[in-house]
């Protein structure tokens, strides 16, 4: 790996974050509809929220620095399903809490995790730390797949 670009390292940090939040700011009024609905069992206060996101963010943000400092000619494909993973992610927001659309919320978020799958076989091709940096993200998506399910049973 080369020397850090910190730069480019924060920008790629900074426009995950933004890309990832920039949903949340439309539909915060409607957020706080999470802790009146009927949840699954190991649902998380509302206040975990923000802050694993932030931290799966802030390691996206880093993986996708080191698949673009590579020197493999894969980093745009690469690059180009990370940012439509990411974009797709950001949409789950307002279907979830825009909308209230709890089962087309869950297959969304089917569909992200499928995404995330393939972006971490391709970042793995490429540079396995950013493959492996992926790994809680997809784990969480798992984990609110689950949260997003028992939502739309029990509501």
């Amino acid at each position: 790996m080369k020397k850090i670009d910190f730069k480019k390292l924060f920008f790629y940090i900074f426009i995950t974050i933004l890309i990832g939040t920039i949903p949340s700011v439309f539909v915060f009024g409607n957020m706080s509809s999470y802790e009146l609905l009927n949840k699954p069992a190991l649902s998380p206060p509302g206040l975990v929220f923000p802050i694993a996101w932030t931290i799966l963010y802030i390691l996206m943000g880093i993986s996708i620095y080191r698949i673009m400092m590579s020197d493999n000619k894969r980093k745009n494909d690469a690059k180009l399903i990370y940012f439509i993973q990411l974009v797709i992610n950001a949409l789950w927001t307002p279907i979830f809490f825009g909308f209230n659309e709890y089962f087309l919320a869950f297959l969304w978020i089917i569909m992200l995790i499928l995404l995330v799958i393939t972006m971490i076989m391709i970042f793995f091709k490429i540079d396995k730390i950013s493959s492996y940096l992926n790994i809680p993200y997809l784990l969480w998506l798992l984990f609110a797949s689950y949260l997003n399910f028992g939502i739309f049973v029990l509501n």
